[in-house]
């Protein structure tokens, strides 16, 4: 199974009562063989264009593990819910996950510059 990125617009009348709204994206993820890996929920926000009418939309983003048939299917379920207004289902970037292990693995600026100043010490400069 690889992860996925799910981002989802919901109308933005549900903003009183979303729970049930995400609570049937879940349901259709899971439905298709999904683990939920992480949710987050970003709120109302003003869209750059206006969709189906709607200047604002509320933003969930979820990350969650699929077989490979499962995103054709989510799809599908998710172009008809009532509730979303637009979503985008992506792969997960592995190189954004190793981006914090990397950047532990090298040296920070300061150690570099002190690292070139020996260098420049040792050969008499």
């Amino acid at each position: 199974m690889k992860n996925y990125e799910l981002t989802v617009i919901f109308h933005p009348d549900l903003e009183m009562n979303l729970d049930p709204a995400i609570e049937k994206v879940k349901k259709i993820l899971e439905s298709s063989g999904g683990n939920i890996i992480k949710e987050e929920n970003e709120g109302k926000k003003r869209l750059s264009y206006a969709i189906r009418g709607n200047d604002y939309g509320i933003y969930s983003f979820i990350t969650v593990a699929l077989p490979p048939q499962a995103p054709v299917k989510i799809d599908s379920a998710l172009n008809i819910a009532d509730e979303v207004i637009r979503h985008l289902l992506v792969k997960e970037d592995p190189r954004r996950s190793s981006v914090a292990t990397r950047s532990e693995a090298e040296p920070s600026k300061s150690e570099a510059t002190s690292n070139n100043s020996k260098l420049t010490e040792e050969k008499g400069e």
